[in-house]
């Protein structure tokens, strides 16, 4: 089957990270179904854009089987939907960790639960989860987040290790510090809170990371793509570090 006819489903793909994903599968022939709850602003050539809440997990199985049933196979899925928060254990109450876990975890299990049975079927299939820096080391004030992130490891591990006998592969791939919108969200709240420069602010976290540079959302789909080529056919159950060096100290 020729890659134009290979399909990817792309969970939180309408901007950073998920949007690169959906631009790096697009260029490389992909037809690509991002599940999101805002649309692309400008979508990549061969993607479309289902709208999906991926925090519940009924309307992304009614999403994916849709996808099933009109292409007839999914060759790849990619779970990137996810958000962030800053919070110590004292700080997270039941309401932000509920938040939090539906779209992380309950979202990625959603996804690929109900993915498998057609991956099952054509006897192929490779799945990545993104996972963080954080299934690496732990973080000041990042207590949920953290937790989610461990989840999601472990997720890529027994799906891989559970779905191997049908020649279905799952692994994560876990960014450091990324310029995303959600990144520079992050340092406007910030620089708000505190009054510091926002320019300096920025340069002192590219300094934090040992290669010299933040991470750009491209640096992360390439080896997304990768995961997922039959260059990787060997590959499965792992994590992988898009970090820039952060995690290797």
């Amino acid at each position: 089957m020729s890659k134009a006819q290979s399909v990817c489903v792309v969970t939180g793909g309408s901007l950073g990270i998920g949007l690169a994903v959906c631009n790096t599968f697009s260029e490389n022939g992909y037809r690509v179904i991002n599940l999101d709850i805002r649309d692309f602003d400008d979508a990549p050539t061969h993607a479309q854009w289902v709208a999906c809440d991926v925090s519940k997990v009924e309307q992304v199985s009614d999403a994916i089987n849709q996808i099933a049933t009109k292409y007839g196979r999914i060759d790849a899925l990619v779970c990137n939907a996810g958000i962030h928060v800053s919070a110590t254990i004292e700080d997270t109450d039941e309401a932000l960790l509920d938040k939090i876990m539906s779209l992380n975890i309950k979202g990625a299990y959603g996804a690929i639960k109900a993915t498998l049975p057609t991956m099952k079927a054509q006897k192929s299939g490779a799945i990545v989860v993104m996972g963080s820096d954080q299934c690496f080391v732990g973080k000041q004030n990042s207590f949920a987040y953290g937790l989610t992130k461990s989840a999601l490891a472990s997720m890529a591990k027994t799906t891989a290790l559970d779905y191997a006998p049908f020649n279905i592969r799952a692994n994560a791939v876990c960014p450091g510090t990324i310029e995303t919108p959600l990144f520079h969200h992050a340092i406007d709240k910030y620089v708000a809170a505190s009054g510091a420069d926002k320019a300096q602010v920025v340069a002192q976290e590219a300094a934090e990371q040992p290669i010299g540079r933040l991470g750009q959302p491209e640096d992360v789909s390439e080896l997304v793509y990768f995961l997922c080529s039959e260059k990787a056919s060997f590959i499965t159950g792992s994590l992988h570090a898009v970090d820039g060096g952060y995690t290797a100290r």
